[in-house]
C-alpha cells in the first residue's frame, strides 16, 4: 500500500507512526487527577484502527495528554493522517490547540512530528524514548532495501533448491543401481537355497529307501529260518515211526521247535509292525518336510513380493520427487504424468497396507501363542516352587536376590567363620534394601551392535566403596544382583522367580523344565 500524499515529504514524523491527544478530560479525585483509561480512549478512536492508546501520567496523576500508537506500515500511516485530518476538520487540530489552548473544551489531536518529540514535558519524553524521526523518503528507502534483500534471499534459496534437485537425481540413480544389485544377489541366494533343499530331499529319500531295504532283508531271513524249522519238524515226524524209544525225545524236540516257531512268528509280527511304523514315520517325515518347504517357499515369495513392492514404491517416489522439482513451467503432459505416477504410488501404498494388515494378523497370532507359553511358564514356576526340594539341575532362581551363602563364603576369605556370617547377613540386608530403591540407578548406556545396553557404572561412589572395603568377589555378587533386577524387574526393583538351569548357569527353556518334571514324576512313581 502506498502512503497518502502529504504537503511536505521532508517533514520529520515520529516512527513508528504515533498521534498526540491533548486536553483529555480529567477530574480531581482523592488528591490527584484522574481521566479515562487507554482502552476507553481506544474505543472512541476505533475508526482509525489504533494499536493502543497510552495516557500520560505524572506525580499529580493524569496529565490530560495521551499518545496514540498506529504501527509501522503504510496502512498505519494512512490511519494516522485520517486521525489528524478528522481533528483538523472539526477545528481541533494542532494549530487550533496553539490558538485556543485551555480556553476551549474537547480533545485536540494530530500526528506526532519532530517538534512534538523535542517539546519538553511528558509528551516529548515519551516520543523521544519510544520513537525515531523519519521522513517519508527514509521509510520508503528502508522498505526498498528490505525488499531488495528479500529478493536476493529468494534468489539464493532458488539456487539451493536447484542444487538439491540435482542431488536428489544423483541419489535416485545411485539408489536404483544399488537396489538392482541387491535384487540380483537375492535371486542368486534363492537359487542356491532351492538347490540345497533339493539335495536334502534326495538324501532323505535315499535314507528312507535304505531302511526299507534293510527291513526287507530281515523279513527274508526270518522266513528262511521258519522254513528250516518246518522242514526239521517234518523230519522229526518221520523219525517217530522208526523208533518208539526215541518218540519221547522227538516229542520234546517238537515242543521246543513249536516254542521257537511261536517266538519266531511273534518276532515276525513285531518286525511287520516295526516295518509299518517305519513306513508311517517316513511318510510323516516326508509330509512334514513338504509342509515346511511349502511354508519356506511361501515366506520367500511374500518376502520377495514385499521387497519388490518396496523397490517399486521407492522408484515411484524418486520419479515423482524429480518431476516435482523439474525447473521451468509444467505443461499438460508433465501434469498428466505426475498424476499417473501419484495414482500408481497410491495403489502401491494400498497394496503395502494390505500386506501390513496380513503381517499384523500373523503377529497377533504369534503374540497369542507367546502369551500362552508365558502363562504355561508362570504356572510351571508356581508348581516348581512348591515341589522342588534339594539342589537339582533345573529349578527356581530368584533373579535380583543376593545369595547369603555366597556372601558368607566371600567374607570368610578375610574374616573368621562367625564374623563372616554376621557380616554377610548385614551386607545382604543393606544391599537388598539399596537395590530396591528406584532413585539409585548405577548404570551407564552403551551401544552394542547398534542396540542400547545398560552396564554397571564403575564410577558409582557406593559400589567403589563396597569394592575397596570388601573386595572384588563381594562387589561381583552385588553387581550381578543389580544386573538381574535391572533385566527382569527394572520398575518394581524386587526379586522375581525364574526357571533356571543351574548346570549351565542360564535361564532354562520350557522344554528343559517339562523334561525335568516328567523325570521327577517317573522317579517318584517307581519309588511307590
Amino acid at each position: 500500500m502506498e502512503p497518502q500524499a502529504v504537503q511536505n515529504r521532508d517533514d520529520l514524523f515520529v516512527w513508528p507512526w504515533m498521534g498526540v491527544l491533548v486536553n483529555v478530560p480529567t477530574e480531581w479525585k482523592n488528591g490527584r487527577h484522574v481521566g479515562e483509561s487507554g482502552n476507553r480512549l481506544k474505543e472512541k478512536l476505533s475508526c482509525f484502527c489504533p494499536q493502543k492508546v497510552i495516557p500520560l501520567w505524572n506525580y499529580r496523576g493524569h496529565t490530560g495528554n495521551a499518545i496514540v500508537e498506529f504501527g509501522k506500515d503504510w496502512t498505519a500511516f494512512n490511519n494516522a493522517l485520517a486521525f489528524e485530518n478528522h481533528f483538523e476538520s472539526e477545528g481541533y487540530g494542532k494549530l487550533d490547540w496553539k490558538a485556543y489552548k485551555h480556553r476551549r473544551p474537547g480533545m485536540f489531536g494530530w500526528v506526532a512530528r519532530s517538534d512534538d518529540q523535542k517539546y519538553p514535558g511528558p509528551i516529548g519524553d515519551y516520543l523521544h524514548k519510544n520513537g525515531d524521526l523519519k521522513t517519508i523518503a527514509d521509510v520508503e528507502n528502508e522498505e526498498a532495501r528490505k525488499t531488495n534483500k528479500l529478493v536476493a534471499n529468494l534468489a539464493s534459496q532458488i539456487e539451493v533448491k536447484r542444487r538439491h534437485v540435482e542431488e536428489l537425481e544423483c541419489k535416485y540413480n545411485e539408489t536404483t543401481t544399488s537396489l538392482d544389485m541387491i535384487m540380483e544377489q537375492k535371486d542368486q541366494l534363492l537359487r542356491a537355497y532351492n538347490e540345497e533343499i533339493h539335495k536334502m530331499q534326495q538324501l532323505a529319500r535315499r535314507h528312507s529307501q535304505r531302511i526299507i531295504d534293510e527291513n526287507q532283508k530281515l523279513r527274508s531271513e526270518l522266513e528262511s529260518k521258519m522254513q528250516n524249522l518246518d522242514l526239521r519238524s517234518k523230519q522229526l515226524d518221520e523219525l517217530v515211526a522208526r523208533s518208539e524209544s526215541d518218540r519221547r525225545n522227538l516229542e520234546h524236540e517238537k515242543e521246543k521247535n513249536g516254542v521257537k516257531t511261536k517266538h519266531l512268528k511273534m518276532a515276525t509280527l513285531v518286525q511287520q509292525r516295526a516295518d509299518e511304523n517305519v513306513l508311517k514315520l517316513v511318510e510323516k517325515h516326508k509330509l512334514e518336510k513338504q509342509v515346511a518347504l511349502d511354508k519356506i517357499i511361501k515366506l520367500e515369495q511374500q518376502l520377495d513380493a514385499k521387497q519388490k513392492l518396496e523397490l517399486e514404491i521407492k522408484q515411484l517416489q524418486g520419479k515423482l520427487e524429480v518431476m516435482k522439482h523439474m525447473p521451468g513451467e509444467e505443461d499438460s503432459e508433465s501434469k498428466k504424468r505426475i498424476d499417473e505416477l501419484s495414482e500408481e504410488l497410491q495403489d502401491k501404498y494400498d497394496e503395502m497396507d494390505a500386506m501390513e494388515s496380513l503381517y499384523h494378523t500373523l503377529l497377533i497370532k504369534e503374540r497369542k501363542s507367546n502369551d500362552e507359553l508365558q502363562d504355561a511358564r508362570k504356572k510351571l514356576i508356581d508348581g516348581l516352587q512348591t515341589i522342588t526340594t534339594g539342589r537339582a539341575n533345573i529349578g527356581i532362581k530368584r533373579m535380583g536376590e543376593l545369595d547369603l551363602k555366597s556372601l558368607a563364603i566371600a567374607c570368610g576369605r578375610k574374616l573368621s567363620k562367625e564374623d563372616a556370617e554376621v557380616t554377610a547377613a548385614i551386607l545382604c540386608s543393606k544391599w537388598e534394601a539399596d537395590i530396591k530403591k528406584p532413585e539409585w540407578h548405577p548404570f551407564r548406556v552403551v551401544m552394542v551392535n547398534g542396540k542400547k545396553r545398560e552396564l554397571i557404572s564403575e564410577d558409582d561412589a557406593k559400589l567403589q566403596t563396597l569394592r575397596e572395603e570388601y573386595g572384588e568377589e563381594v562387589y561381583s555378587l552385588v553387581t550381578k544382583a543389580l544386573l538381574e533386577v535391572n533385566e527382569y524387574n527394572p520398575h518394581g526393583r524386587y526379586a522375581v522367580p525364574e526357571l533356571w538351569n543351574y548346570k549351565e548357569g542360564r535361564k532354562a527353556t520350557l522344554k528343559e523344565a517339562l523334561q525335568h518334571v516328567l523325570k521327577q514324576w517317573r522317579t517318584h512313581k517307581r519309588k511307590r
